[in-house]
């Protein structure tokens, strides 16, 4: 049995979770977030508690049964406390701005690149090189956070780019110059 999947999920007293239509939605103080569920996964409301258990024992179901009590433990999460990561721009010149809704980042290239960012997902920018993003939803930070990281990734040369807040850059050494 999966070690993850057999735990119950004790719920926060200002969360609510509904499990209906084949999809499991969650609410609090933070927002509402919803998920539909696959039909070899049961899940199960006790005393303020979430059982997730599987249909049968075959591969694929075991799999699926550690998967959703993890994705329903991070939409507890997510509407209690939200997530957030922090990425870092690395350069001479490069910086990043708000400007509106949009991302304004100057990497180096001939024009700067403005990124529309999604609804559901907040962008601050402290001292011109350090972008915080976060969301209730963690599937949609990673996704936002993934998308501003490749419109330039950190080379491993000088470590200019853009890379996560504790994410280690492995350094080169160039040409040294020597016949």
């Amino acid at each position: 049995m999966s070690r993850i999947g057999k735990k119950p999920l004790s719920l926060p007293k200002d969360v609510k979770v509904e499990v209906k239509d084949g999809s499991v939605y969650v609410e609090g103080p933070k927002g509402k977030l919803n998920r539909p569920v696959s039909s070899r996964i049961n899940i199960e409301l006790k005393d303020n508690q979430v059982f997730v258990t599987r249909v049968s024992d075959i591969k694929t179901d075991k799999a699926l049964h550690g998967l959703y009590r993890r994705l329903i433990q991070n939409m507890v999460t997510g509407v209690t406390d939200g997530f957030s990561k922090v990425l870092l721009v690395n350069g001479v010149g490069y910086r990043a701005e708000l400007k509106g809704k949009n991302l304004l980042l100057n990497l180096g290239f001939s024009n700067p690149i403005e990124y529309a960012v999604p609804e559901g997902v907040g962008v601050a920018v402290e001292a011109n090189n350090r972008i915080i993003v976060s969301s209730i939803d963690r599937q949609r930070l990673g996704q936002v956070c993934a998308e501003i990281r490749s419109l330039r990734p950190p080379e491993p040369y000088k470590g200019k780019g853009i890379r996560y807040e504790k994410e280690f850059v492995r350094r080169k050494i160039g040409k040294t110059g020597v016949k």
